[in-house]
Formats: structure tokens, sequence, C-alpha cells
């Protein structure tokens, strides 16, 4: 039985991550702002308040997790704005900054402390992060923070493998969720379940590669 920590659990791809964890017996906490209904039924232990933008908050925020010794880290929780070149919007573009690149950086580095050798840390990331796979422009916040994401995820792979402990950059696919208004082309069940395949699979040989959650290797 593994212990996981998941950001962003209180509904879409976190909540389904959660849902699946918890039904092949591990010890999850669901880390979320404010909990939904079906994270409180999940059998997860929830931690509410968790906001990872708030910076000078955080660390209390993750103070129930103080004596966890945690197996899995996942930080999945993330915005999307709709930034255009000749409308620009600095508030989102940093905000998305702050919960989809800061937020998992500040996260990781606080639970750290209670990583062994095999502990693994799972990004959730975009292929919109990807250099080579921008073909429509656009988004400018969130390809800019995924990118950023990808950045600090990398760095993590190298600072963290003398300790034994694996990263993984993981795009779950256009998945349907609220946050992309339910349009995407695979459930956040499917997803999740991929994505738990890949974090599976996650070791020091191939720690730092970014994936797709079908398994296909994504381009920088």
């Amino acid at each position: 039985m593994a212990t996981v920590v998941i950001t962003g659990a209180g509904r879409g791809i976190g909540l389904a991550l959660v849902q699946q964890y918890v039904q092949r017996g591990d010890k999850v906490y669901g880390l979320c702002r404010r909990a939904s209904q079906e994270l409180q039924q999940s059998g997860a232990e929830v931690l509410e308040g968790v906001d990872v933008a708030d910076v000078a908050n955080l660390a209390d925020a993750l103070k129930p997790l103080a004596n966890v010794q945690v197996d899995i880290l996942i930080n999945n929780a993330g915005v999307l704005g709709n930034e255009r070149f000749d409308l620009p919007d600095p508030a989102s573009v940093e905000h998305q900054f702050r919960v989809n690149a800061l937020g998992p950086l500040l996260v990781s580095q606080m639970l750290a402390v209670h990583m062994q050798k095999g502990s693994k840390i799972a990004m959730i990331t975009s292929r919109m992060g990807s250099m080579a796979d921008n073909g429509s422009g656009g988004y400018y916040g969130y390809r800019m923070s995924k990118a950023a994401l990808n950045a600090a995820g990398v760095s993590m792979a190298r600072d963290l493998a003398c300790r034994g402990i694996a990263v993984a950059l993981l795009h779950p696919g256009y998945v349907q969720t609220q946050m992309v208004n339910f349009g995407g082309d695979v459930s956040a069940q499917v997803s999740a379940q991929r994505l738990i395949q890949r974090i599976d699979d996650l070791n020091l040989e191939n720690s730092g590669c970014f994936w797709h959650a079908n398994g296909d290797e994504l381009p920088w």
C-alpha cells in the first residue's frame, strides 16, 4: 500500500485519481481549496484550504502532512486562461504561473522532506507547454506556465536523483473536465487510469521525461 498525495483533488482528473488510488487500496490524501461532495465520499483523507497559489499560507496548509511519509505526490492543481496576443491579461498570466508552475514547485519542496528512496513525484503538465508542438499559438499564460512547470520538473529530476526520487512530466490528454467545458475526447476516469500506469512505470532511468498519458513521449 502506497501513501499518495494529490493536489486539485476536488473534481476532474484529480478526483478521478483519488478514487482510483483509493479503490486499489492505497492511502490517499486529497488536497483542495474546497472539497466537493464526491471527494468527501471517496474514502480519502481530505485536506481543505490548500491553495497552491497562496505562497504565504501554503506551509501552514500542509502542516497536517507533517508526520506523513509520502510515496507518491501528484501535483495536479491547475488553471487555464486564454490570452491572445492582441488582448493581453497580465493578471491572468501571473495567476496561471502561480498555480501551474510555482505552486507545484513549492508543494514538492515542502513535501520532499517526507519522501525516501523509491518515492515519486508526478507533475500534471500539458503538451501545450511544448515548443515543438505549438502549431496554433495563443493561450499565452497557460503555455508559458506549463513550459515553466516542465523546466522545473526536469531540474527536480536531476536534483532528487541522488535521493532515489523520480519525477515525471505527464500530459493527461484532452480530458472532459470543467476546465475545458467538458469538450475533451477522453474521460477523466480513463485519463486517470493511464496516468496511474505512467506513474507505476516511473523510475530513475526515465525520470525527467515528458510523457502523454497514453505512453507516447512528447517533444519539448
